[in-house]
């Protein structure tokens, strides 16, 4: 009886110690986990009242997709990624931006639009070295009508820490973090915001036309008129002329009687202010017995003054 307790103690301890080998094995066949995650906050309000918005397109341009590509241990490196890289990218920089007062998608006819190509994102190990993560960003800037208007840079962050093991993949984690931070920091934000502040004067947007949508400082540059007339009364109509293509000839408009007085905002589609030389502002006055009278004025000096002021003294017709 001794005997046979002896062999069933002995049975039991094989089982339970194969059963703890074989759960190690399970253990180790679980892949570990990379996470990702934003580990630095963005300068809050930097860039808040800008005159138009943002939107964010973000592709995944990686030529290795692999996070880690370089694994110098005696074993492999059996991991997965939380959340994916294109994934975390677009979360994580919407909350970026966000962050520092950018507005995103705030009207789809003036919003600018930044590209964003992820071209590297991983973290790798190097006997002696530690753990390296390199993360870069190439960045684009169009307008409303999708023209490129910044063209592409490279904004490339780097981060190691040479006290990292191999199987420490929470190590791995933080280090390919501080990387996509580091990138971030790296993109010229100043020079985004630059193109979304609409210009003091059309001077510093030469060649920007004017399309309807109020997204020029055309549009938003204010002309004082004064026309009078001797004697008074008489009905003024106005009209565009142009000598460039990009600018079409206009049918003469009504304006108003003399004397007129008003301070008003131009919406000349195609208009710019280097073609501005080429448009002229013409404006007749008419009046019962007396004969018709026109002036021209050159556009550019109307810019340039912001204000069209003329006296018309009518003739009588007789």
């Amino acid at each position: 009886m001794r005997k046979f307790t002896t062999i069933l103690i002995i049975l039991a301890l094989i089982f339970s110690v194969s059963c703890g080998r074989s759960k190690v094995r399970r253990d180790a066949k679980q892949p570990r986990m990379i996470s990702l995650e934003l580990v630095k906050d963005a300068p809050a309000n930097k860039y808040v009242n800008l005159d138009y918005g943002i939107r964010l397109n973000i592709q995944d341009a990686r030529g290795d997709k692999r996070m880690i590509q370089i694994y110098d241990a005696s074993y492999s490196a059996d991991y997965r990624v939380d959340p994916e890289v294109k994934d975390f990218v677009e979360e994580s920089l919407r909350q970026y931006a966000r962050t520092m007062g950018f507005a995103l998608e705030a009207d789809v006819s003036t919003d600018y639009m930044l590209q964003v190509f992820i071209k590297e994102f991983h973290v790798d190990y190097l006997s002696g070295k530690g753990w390296t993560g390199t993360v870069t960003l190439d960045v684009e800037i169009y307008d409303h009508d999708r023209k490129i208007v910044y063209p592409r840079t490279s904004a490339k962050g780097r981060f190691s820490d040479s006290s990292g093991a191999p199987q420490n993949f929470a190590e791995a984690s933080r280090v390919v973090n501080e990387a996509y931070a580091n990138a971030l920091e790296k993109i010229d934000w100043d020079r985004v915001a630059f193109f979304l502040h609409r210009a003091s004067s059309p001077k510093n947007e030469a060649n920007k036309q004017v399309t309807g949508e109020g997204n020029t400082a055309l549009e938003h540059l204010t002309i004082h008129w004064s026309i009078q007339s001797r004697p008074a009364g008489a009905d003024c109509y106005w009209r565009v002329k142009s000598s460039t293509p990009n600018v079409k000839n206009q049918n003469e408009r009504y304006l108003a009687p003399t004397p007129y007085e008003s301070t008003e905002t131009f919406d000349i589609k195609g208009l710019t202010y280097n073609n501005a030389g080429d448009v002229q502002v013409e404006i007749r006055c008419s009046k019962a017995g007396y004969m018709d009278q026109k002036k021209v004025f050159d556009m550019l000096s109307v810019i340039d003054e912001k204000e069209i002021s003329t006296m018309f003294v009518l003739v009588k017709d007789e």
